[in-house]
């Protein structure tokens, strides 16, 4: 008998099997049905012996000292600040927007914010209502960076074109005014100095857990006897898409391994007006390695394949919603993870939602005893008692 069977071995039930064994002493059993550990961040040496992100780049940032620290007792680090170039009319500018983006694109001389905002003010195009992608760009830098910066790449990444995608897409990408070239501006940022999959492997090495790799769920359930139950997949796949499937966008990874030192100045550069893909990262940027050829990866948008990116639209939302009221009747499954709560969440959202997880089923737990006492009555009607809650 298990204590807890958690589905995926992400970051989410990673940090859930992690911190029910170390401070519940709990017995867990842990399945993918991929057949390793550390869900999309997996990375391994391919055939060369360079170390690739099998699944698409993985970029380690936050602002969350708690989670930074939680982290750091499985793994060093590696400092590391992403910069992206993209190709734009023939150019490679940095993204996102600065002051180094205009005066290259335009011939500019722009030498202070100030001037950098008044040159976009003028191009900015007042918008009455923020409602989708595109009017967030447009009432920033205007149609015409809209055009060669964001429509694209959004239309290649999302299938649909910005006008009919939430303002949330869009606004996850600044336009600066200032030199600042960094992707991200967090206060920490770093890589796994030995790679994700190592981090992992820390993370699980427990004899209270037991991991099973390219397990199906379905398989398994009416099998394995277990107390609790915490679920990492797809929602709308539990339930058997009972409202039917909520809408993914996918991607295709084509590796490439090329017999130089190096391909490219920066980790990734982005193909926002030009090819079929929309970005190629060159690895050995990320882990610093040393090593005689270097690896690439193409990334190919696609409507088919694993779900990536909950597509955020109202009609979506509503889906989702459904499901998440079936959920508020299965007290002993905990969902959790950008696929099953249908959210875009980074890396480090995801380890501080599991982190707040275990608070809540910590909190519970040491409930538990007190409200036996109070009740004066069986372990069973406590259980209804609290469920019910």
């Amino acid at each position: 008998m298990y204590d807890w069977l958690i589905v995926g071995a992400g970051f989410a039930g990673s940090v859930l099997a992690e911190r029910l064994a170390t401070q519940h002493d709990a017995r867990v059993l842990v399945i993918d049905r991929r057949p390793h550990i550390a869900g999309n961040a997996y990375d391994c040496p391919n055939e060369a012996g360079v170390l690739i992100h099998q699944y698409g780049p993985h970029i380690f940032h936050t602002n969350s000292e708690s989670v930074f620290d939680y982290l750091s007792a499985f793994t060093e680090w590696r400092p590391y600040e992403h910069r992206v170039l993209g190709v734009v009319d023939g150019r490679e500018v940095p993204i996102p927007i600065n002051r180094t983006t205009l005066n290259e694109l335009y011939g500019l001389s722009l030498a202070t914010e100030e001037e950098a905002a008044a040159f976009l003010a003028t191009r900015a195009e007042p918008v009455a209502r923020i409602r989708t992608s595109e009017d967030v760009v447009v009432s920033v830098v205007g149609r015409e960076l809209y055009e060669k910066f964001f429509r694209g790449y959004t239309r290649k990444q999302w299938g649909v074109d910005p006008s009919e995608l939430d303002k949330s897409v869009t606004a996850r990408v600044p336009t600066r005014t200032n030199t600042d070239d960094r992707y991200f501006t967090d206060k920490f940022q770093a890589m796994p100095l030995h790679g994700y999959t190592k981090m992992f492997e820390r993370m699980l090495d427990h004899p209270n857990i037991v991991v099973r790799t390219g397990v199906d769920f379905v398989d398994i359930r009416d099998q394995v006897d277990f107390r609790q139950l915490i679920f990492t997949g797809p929602i709308d796949e539990y339930y058997d898409y009972r409202f039917g499937r909520l809408p993914y966008r996918s991607l295709r990874f084509e590796h490439v391994t090329l017999d130089k030192e190096w391909h490219q100045g920066v980790a990734t550069v982005n193909y926002p007006q030009t090819e079929v893909y929309t970005r190629i990262t060159e690895y050995k940027h990320l882990t610093g390695q040393s090593h005689p050829k270097t690896s690439l990866t193409y990334e190919y948008p696609s409507a088919e394949g694993d779900p990536y990116y909950p597509i955020p639209r109202d009609e979506n939302q509503e889906m989702f919603r459904k499901y998440q009221m079936l959920a508020k009747d299965d007290p002993d499954v905990h969902f959790v993870g950008r696929l099953a709560t249908y959210r875009y969440y980074n890396m480090d959202q995801v380890v501080g939602q599991a982190l707040a997880t275990f608070k809540r089923i910590d909190e519970m737990t040491r409930m538990r005893p007190a409200m036996l006492r109070s009740f004066g009555t069986t372990a069973h009607a406590v259980e209804d008692r609290l469920t019910a809650q």
